[in-house]
């Protein structure tokens, strides 16, 4: 596809796992800072996204929302990036079920948790991810599997789920597990993940000037 890519994002936001995604593909694309408030509720962006939240993308005519599928969708518009397993390999069932796993029980569980909110044992049969101690447990043995989610080659799956990891380990709200302190080691030093890093942190210093 040759038509523009518009990422619209907030440095303090989930975008900063798409920013990374977008320079993983290596497409141009133009970022439109959406601030938090009145502006990310308005109506000139409620077309984009009527939740008022960021990230959102659009590329031409289409318009997507929800961080999983932005990566999911950038991963096969642009395939030469090699960041999707083919769809009929035995890898691409992996690489759904971690990018989504990651979408759904791991970012529920540690939301949750943060929030203060946990299930009794009972309860807990009612919630999609169990418990959090089930998440963390099923998260390490998947990153200890092989060196990505989809097998020995990195995806949009790692992208989503790194993230996830990365900011766990870092604020607390993961356990820290020798497992995910390997596995983000084999991702924070891709040349495009530092890029992302870089470019967010910049615009936020502009937003939030010391």
């Amino acid at each position: 596809m040759a038509s523009e890519l518009i990422f619209y994002t907030n440095p303090m936001s989930r975008g900063r796992i798409v920013r990374w995604m977008l320079e993983e593909v290596g497409h141009p694309y133009r970022t439109e800072i959406v601030e938090y408030g009145p502006q990310m509720k308005s109506p000139p962006y409620s077309d984009i996204n009527p939740m008022g939240k960021v990230p959102a993308l659009r590329h031409g005519d289409a318009v997507v929302t929800e961080t999983a599928a932005i990566c999911a969708y950038l991963a096969d518009a642009f395939p030469d990036a090699g960041l999707a397993p083919t769809p009929q390999s035995a890898e691409r069932g992996r690489y759904y079920r971690w990018l989504f796993f990651g979408a759904g029980p791991l970012e529920a569980a540690i939301t949750n948790k943060a929030c203060g909110f946990e299930a009794s044992e009972e309860k807990s049969r009612m919630l999609g991810y169990g418990s959090f101690a089930s998440v963390m447990d099923t998260l390490e043995k998947a990153v200890s599997a092989s060196d990505y989610l989809a097998g020995d080659t990195f995806s949009a799956a790692d992208v989503y789920v790194g993230s996830q990891v990365a900011w766990g380990l870092q604020y607390g709200t993961m356990e820290k597990r020798p497992a995910f302190e390997r596995y983000w080691d084999r991702l924070k030093d891709r040349p495009a993940a530092i890029r992302a890093a870089r470019i967010d942190d910049d615009l936020l210093a502009k937003i939030r000037p010391a």
